[in-house]
């Protein structure tokens, strides 16, 4: 297979205009949202002292794992050799930065004190998880604007699988420490266990190829192309696998868990009486986000460019509600402060913590995607990210 030819998107016509100004409404609207929640303080959001981390953070850090697993067609060509996904590395490398700078931004700004960000940045405690993700999001960037700049650089262009394997290594580090935050919050039952962080990058794997899916997808129809049926094949059948992979942690989880005595209170929370928590995990994690969308990957009757976005947005959705179930879920769930005992106060001891998202709280959530795609679109316009020609059939490995 020849070496692709990259370019700038070239034809901005009304599709392109009318999703670019969609764009800069929600980046607007987020930080009309963030500074209104920060003037006027968190009692306008659903959170209180028992759920501290609310909806702004299920987007947030679903962007940064959606940014993780976005970088898997530029690894599969660089470091596993599939010269077939060549002509997607660049787009996949700017997905991964755009969409990471826009869960940061997220979760910068529902931090109640953005003006504080400098303390954070200056002083750690390397005894906390917090700390170390730090360095790990801001390198990661830094990784990928190397990885591209071997990639677009021909003179650097035999260092491009070093470095993609750099990346690779790096962001299967991030999402472990992305998993480990939960992972090692041990007073809440819901959170503590190890396979937290292994579920995270497979999670990883499958939102950030559904979300490529869903881009490349909109891009490809502005730029004119349409990629090789074959391609899409395997990028659909990669992201099946990842769905049926997060879907076995997932059952392996909950057994692991129903196998503690101790645990079974969150589990029967979880999967019987949460209400919402039950019926997200249920309804749209399970079989909306995770059996519907792989019999679609999987059956040929729906190989076409309609079932294939709409199986990716079931997964999106999914991946969704699956962050909303551990992070909100996890912390509704009332502490077991002294296990063996039954306590009795006036401090919401032994009750489930209610919690409804805002408005505003949405709003921020929604404008971090709109500032990951907005910087998206932007690049795409300025930078030659996307190639003047797809593989044709014929020249598409076969897997």
């Amino acid at each position: 297979m020849s070496t692709p030819r990259f370019q700038i998107l070239k034809n901005s016509g009304a599709g392109y205009r009318l999703v670019l100004g969609l764009l800069v409404l929600l980046a607007g609207a987020g930080l009309v949202a963030a500074h209104y929640m920060e003037s006027r303080g968190h009692q306008v959001t659903g959170m209180d002292n028992q759920i501290v981390w609310g909806l702004p953070h299920v987007f947030a850090v679903y962007l940064i794992l959606a940014a993780s697993g976005a970088l898997n067609a530029a690894s599969v060509s660089s470091v596993f050799g599939r010269t077939d996904f060549s002509p997607l590395t660049r787009l996949s490398g700017l997905l991964a930065i755009t969409l990471l700078v826009g869960g940061l931004a997220v979760l910068v700004l529902d931090l109640g004190r953005p003006d504080r960000l400098i303390v954070a940045m200056t002083h750690y405690n390397f005894k906390s998880v917090f700390a170390w993700n730090i360095f790990l999001y801001t390198g990661f960037v830094v990784v990928v604007i190397g990885y591209l700049w071997m990639m677009m650089e021909p003179r650097m262009n035999r260092y491009t699988k070093q470095v993609g394997l750099l990346a690779l290594c790096w962001r299967f580090v991030l999402t472990s420490g992305t998993g480990a935050i939960f992972g090692f919050l041990v007073a809440r039952e819901a959170y503590d266990t190890a396979i937290m962080a292994p579920m995270f990058i497979v999670m990883s794997l499958a939102q950030g190829t559904a979300v490529f899916l869903l881009v490349s997808t909109a891009v490809f129809h502005w730029s004119g192309y349409r990629p090789a049926a074959e391609l899409v094949a395997k990028l659909r059948r990669l992201l099946a696998i990842f769905i049926l992979v997060v879907l076995y942690l997932v059952v392996l989880y909950h057994l692991t868990n129903l196998y503690i005595a101790q645990h079974h209170g969150v589990e029967r929370f979880i999967l019987l009486d949460g209400g919402v928590y039950t019926g997200l995990f249920w309804g749209v994690q399970v079989i909306g986000g995770s059996v519907l969308p792989v019999w679609l990957f999987l059956s040929p009757r729906f190989s076409g460019r309609g079932p294939t976005v709409i199986a990716a947005l079931l997964v999106v959705l999914g991946g969704l509600a699956q962050l909303y179930v551990i992070i909100i879920g996890g912390q509704a769930y009332p502490l077991n402060i002294m296990p063996g005992y039954r306590l009795q106060s006036g401090f919401f001891d032994g009750v489930v913590a209610s919690y409804a998202p805002s408005l505003p709280e949405l709003v921020l959530g929604l404008g971090g995607v709109g500032l990951a795609g907005l910087l998206a679109v932007l690049a795409l316009r300025v930078l030659p990210f996307l190639p003047t020609a797809m593989p044709t059939t014929s020249s598409v490995n076969k897997c």
